[in-house]
């Protein structure tokens, strides 16, 4: 535990070292902490004082954050390290396993989760001997402990990840691929067994022989590659998914022999960013790390309506001209009208080959389209699938060909 002492001598020793321990818990939940703004953080806050907390929270953000998703982890680390004075009772609550039924998922626990890891270091909490779960309530055993650690991994949820399964998950992620079929064009090759006659083609062989026609030219059609379109949403409720399916999109990118043509990538919140340039960086971390800079909405508020008009109206004849295939990452909670985001996306469906939803709301069992914007962005989609595990976009992978394959939209439609 942090031990408060006089801040305002520069010679402080337990200065440095409750930073240094801090800068260390950081790191091990996942951020990109080093030696330099371990003594940078060290050396501001000598020269800030230590007047408020509020002011010593503001100088460590300021040396310690760089990228927006690191936020909300950061704020935990702080909160159970400086200032919770239960902080170990708290994080071995967080570390235990929980049992459905009993402890309800809330907002944030995957990154209070990461934050007790790194401070606990390793340390595995038991079960308290008088653990009894309310009357009545139903327990579920988790047989998860059979599967390999893989298999585990494939099936988790990406919002339940601790720092290890993520860094792990990405690892992953590196490995899949998403193929793709080529389409036929309505330019012709010449082919010695084609479907269709050359006339043309046959009628100048023959006036090469002096009118002699001696063969029938034969062609067929040429095939092309479509294009990839990405539009993944980083508000607040999916930043964590979108995480996880940008690093998916890089690799997609930068593989070779997968067949598309080209891939581009937006996100958006409370606007529309193209990050395809981003994302054309070989390294991934660079790359992601240079598309959280150019989005200036991460973990914001949601505008899907007003965000799909901007793509159909800057971006739509740019990209999808060449009958592009659209993955559209989101969970579809709009508090815009939902005749504007119906019409939006009717839009973005007629200038698209196929348009695919991946939605992580689909992870629970009894989900129905009940919000106002998922029931109008339902009815102009191809196929809406699950987006929150490795193994749905494994799934994605082998559904992207199939043009026959709608997911859960006959399903979902039927409710409406």
């Amino acid at each position: 535990m942090a031990e408060y002492a006089p801040l305002d001598l520069p010679e402080n020793p337990k200065l440095a070292g409750n930073i240094t321990h801090f800068a260390r818990a950081l790191r091990k939940a996942g951020l990109h902490v080093g030696t330099g703004r371990v003594v940078d953080a060290i050396r501001a806050v000598e020269a800030a004082g230590f007047t408020s907390k509020t002011d010593f929270y503001w100088t460590l953000h300021a040396c310690f954050v760089s990228r927006p998703e690191d936020r909300v982890v950061f704020a935990q680390v702080f909160r159970l390290y400086w200032r919770d004075p239960r902080f170990m009772e708290h994080m071995m609550s967080m570390m235990l396993p929980a049992i459905r039924g009993v402890q309800e998922e809330r907002p944030g626990q995957s990154a209070e989760k990461r934050a007790a890891e790194a401070l606990l270091d390793g340390m595995a909490p038991d079960m308290p001997e008088d653990f009894a779960p309310p009357e009545g309530s139903e327990i579920e055993i988790d047989a998860t402990l059979t599967m390999s650690a893989e298999e585990r991994l494939r099936t988790l949820d990406f919002e339940q990840m601790s720092t290890a399964e993520i860094a792990e998950a990405r690892r992953m992620l590196a490995r899949l691929d998403l193929p793709v079929r080529p389409i036929p064009s309505r330019r012709s090759r010449p082919a010695a067994s084609g479907p269709r006659h050359d006339g043309p083609a046959t009628l100048r062989a023959a006036m090469r022989r002096g009118g002699e026609i001696r063969d029938l030219a034969r062609k067929a059609p040429r095939e092309r590659w479509p294009n990839l379109v990405v539009l993944c949403d980083i508000s607040g409720s999916m930043s964590q998914y979108s995480r996880l399916i940008l690093h998916f999109v890089h690799t997609v990118a930068n593989a070779r022999g997968q067949g598309w043509a080209q891939v581009h990538a937006f996100t958006f919140g409370t606007r529309l960013t193209n990050i395809t340039r981003h994302l054309r960086q070989r390294d991934v971390d660079a790359a992601l790390r240079a598309a959280g800079a150019e989005a200036q909405d991460w973990e914001g508020g949601t505008r899907i309506g007003d965000c799909l008009h901007a793509f159909n109206r800057d971006w739509s004849r740019r990209v999808l001209g060449q009958g592009a295939v659209v993955l559209l990452v989101t969970d579809g909670l709009d508090r815009g009208e939902p005749e504007a985001l119906g019409r939006e996306m009717e839009r973005l469906h007629l200038s698209a080959r196929r348009l695919i939803w991946l939605n992580p709301l689909l992870r629970w069992q009894g989900f129905a389209p009940r919000a106002r914007g998922i029931s109008a962005m339902l009815p102009h989609v191809d196929s809406f699938r699950a987006g929150h595990s490795i193994a749905s976009l494994q799934d994605l992978a082998r559904a992207i060909s199939r043009p026959d394959d709608m997911g859960e939209k006959a399903r979902l439609m039927a409710m409406l």
